[in-house]
């Protein structure tokens, strides 16, 4: 599986994450197959286990536990191990264009939370992860509005 796909893949779940229009797009959920769907839920599990872990490390200064859990956001190793290229030819005939950008904004932020944790930059830490946090706010109300129908888009 190429980065990019699994990239998308955890951002989707993330989202099942990121800054575009306030109005809601048409969900993405229903245009999933079985299995992305219930891998797309795995992998937003482990992103939402590594968040917490990020959010803890951060207040206890722990930045090597801050850059090791975004790398593994980054890198979304778990889905990317577990899809096939015809998963991956599902997963982006469901999703729009704009969700791609999303994703590929929200991978790049967990990159550069890493390397905030690698350098241990505590105020780069927490822009970073707030902004990853605004991020994936919107792309549950964006794409994944009927799974999560209590969120509402952030406005800018």
């Amino acid at each position: 599986m190429t980065t990019r796909s699994g990239k998308l893949l955890t951002a989707l779940l993330l989202g099942l994450s990121l800054s575009t229009s306030s109005l809601a797009a048409e969900p993405v959920t229903p245009k999933l197959t079985d299995k992305l769907s219930r891998l797309l839920q795995e992998e937003m599990r482990s992103v939402q286990a590594a968040m917490t872990t990020i959010h803890s490390a951060m207040v206890m200064g722990q930045h090597e536990d801050v850059a090791e859990n975004a790398q593994q956001i980054h890198d979304s190793f778990i889905l990317s191990q577990s899809m096939t290229d015809q998963d991956r030819k599902d997963l982006m005939s469901a999703v729009p264009e704009d969700f791609v950008k999303l994703d590929q904004e929200f991978h790049e932020l967990a990159a550069a939370l890493a390397e905030a944790g690698r350098t241990e930059d505590t105020d780069e830490q927490q822009k970073l992860f707030g902004e990853m946090t605004r991020n994936c706010i919107q792309c549950h109300s964006t794409y994944v509005s009927d799974r999560f129908p209590g969120v509402q888009a952030i406005k800018d």
